[in-house]
């Protein structure tokens, strides 16, 4: 197994077994929320418990986790995965394993940053 990657904490929407399975394998340190005891806990919960463990948060809920990094002045990161209505365009669990591995690839400082995990599908 490769080596320890990125620090993540798969919000509730991205904490599928598969999913979660697939990215221990590449050697990402994976924490889901299920994990931490606060299944259901509100996104800004959510944002403390990333800060507390020093991990990027790993979700689909754009829209509130976007509104959430405007009003921090810090925070250790924001990788979202934007869903299309059509499966096809959609990222599979795959797609966002190889995304992650290109995001690493580019050294790109993830501290305080709202990233759109689609834009690293290539």
């Amino acid at each position: 197994m490769p080596g320890c990657r990125l620090r993540l904490l798969l919000d509730e929407d991205t904490q599928a077994r598969r999913l979660v399975l697939l990215l221990r394998a590449e050697g990402h340190e994976i924490l889901t929320l299920g994990e931490t005891g606060k299944a259901g806990a509100p996104d800004s919960e959510v944002m403390r418990i990333a800060a507390a463990t020093d991990r990027v948060v790993l979700t689909r809920n754009c829209d509130d986790y976007l509104a959430l990094h405007r009003g921090l002045s810090d925070h250790p990161g924001i990788l979202c995965v934007f869903q299309d209505a059509d499966p096809v365009k959609a990222m599979s669990w795959h797609d966002i394993a190889h995304a992650l591995k290109n995001l690493e690839s580019a050294e790109v400082p993830l501290q305080g940053q709202f990233m759109a995990l689609n834009a690293w599908l290539f």
